[in-house]
């Protein structure tokens, strides 16, 4: 029974690091159209099916922040298959782990 335990742990540290590398590929992969326009966005935390990224640059201000944030949402919804809330944070970058 205890082995099931630790192995019950350590899928669920590995499927974190999954998590946390699929949400960085994810950004990655859209941070040129972000950069085109002069913005970016960084990944703050990851804590459940919550995604708290940090909007930069130009993408603070402007007035489509919403729809990009709706856009990577539904791509992280998409590339992890499963519902996932992105959250936008005005507090600086830094990721826990």
């Amino acid at each position: 029974m205890q082995v099931e335990v630790h192995d019950k742990k350590f899928a669920t540290a590995e499927s974190s690091a999954d998590r946390e590398r699929i949400v960085r590929a994810v950004l990655d992969e859209l941070r040129p159209n972000l950069k085109r326009d002069g913005g970016d966005c960084e990944l703050i935390e990851i804590d459940g099916n919550k995604i708290i990224v940090k909007l930069t640059g130009a993408c603070v201000l402007c007035k489509l922040a919403s729809a990009t944030l709706e856009g990577i949402q539904a791509r992280l919804i998409e590339r992890l298959g499963e519902f996932v809330r992105l959250i936008p944070s005005a507090g600086a970058a830094k990721v826990r782990h």
